[in-house]
């Protein structure tokens, strides 16, 4: 049986809140509500990124989800420091820093720790000095591995959204191959791998060519699934599928 866990991340909940309900805490739909309709279903963890410009989730929802969930939140967030402040006070299981533009209309690929190490160096220390966990969403490059190793970070999660846009076979072959290697690379550095963004029902099966896979990470795809299905019930289903994968 495949110890593949899910997480649910949950910020889509949020958006149809927000979209009439901007400054009402306890408008619908309710965000823990969801979040536990997926734990019923078989979610291991709950995923909130609390953006800079709070498109969806809210400060007020992550304080909810952290005083009230029985599996770990894994808080996604930039590298900013209001954010890092307020996420040290809040001490989350998990914590996945990610790029974030303000014209996005969702995370467009990994943040670059190439470039940034230094300030990332900085932001993981004083994260784990708390005893958060921290994960960076890095696109499958080896330079990138390297990068997340010399920042201290305990986790990567590689960016599928690559691998889940390619428009035919042989492009995902290659992606499929990227992936691989980096996990690879980054089991063999000691680093947890997650994986995540773009994952459907559809094209879940074929990553699972990827070995030493920990955690995925899916959101759009379940809450979509969830008006026609109800979230309790799509989570269980993918959950199901997810037992196929056989990690190596």
């Amino acid at each position: 049986m495949s110890d593949l866990k899910l997480g649910v991340n949950i910020d889509h909940v949020a958006t149809i809140r927000e979209a009439r309900y901007r400054l009402e805490k306890q408008a619908e739909p309710n965000v823990l509500f969801c979040a536990n309709e997926a734990i019923r279903g078989g979610a291991d963890s709950i995923t909130a990124h609390l953006r800079e410009d709070r498109r969806h989730i809210q400060d007020h929802d992550i304080v909810t989800l952290k005083e009230n969930l029985n599996v770990p939140l894994n808080l996604e967030m930039a590298n900013v420091q209001e954010i890092v402040d307020f996420a040290i006070e809040i001490k989350p299981k998990f914590i996945c820093l990610v790029p974030e533009k303000r014209n996005e209309l969702t995370t467009e690929g990994g943040i670059n720790a190439v470039s940034h190490e230094k300030d990332l160096a900085k932001t993981i220390k004083r994260l784990k000095d708390e005893g958060i966990m921290v994960s960076l969403f890095i696109d499958p490059d080896l330079d990138q591995i390297r990068s997340s190793v010399n920042c201290g970070a305990n986790m990567v999660e590689l960016h599928t959204g690559t691998y889940a846009n390619a428009l035919n076979n042989e492009a995902m072959d290659i992606e499929i191959q990227r992936l691989a290697l980096a996990s690879e690379m980054a089991h063999e550095e000691g680093l947890q791998v997650n994986a995540g963004h773009g994952l459907t029902s559809a094209n879940l099966e074929g990553l699972f060519e990827v070995p030493f896979l920990s955690e995925l990470n899916v959101g759009h795809h379940l809450i979509a699934r969830a008006l026609e299905f109800g979230l309790r019930k799509t989570v269980s289903k993918f959950k199901e599928q997810m037992l196929k994968y056989a990690n190596n």
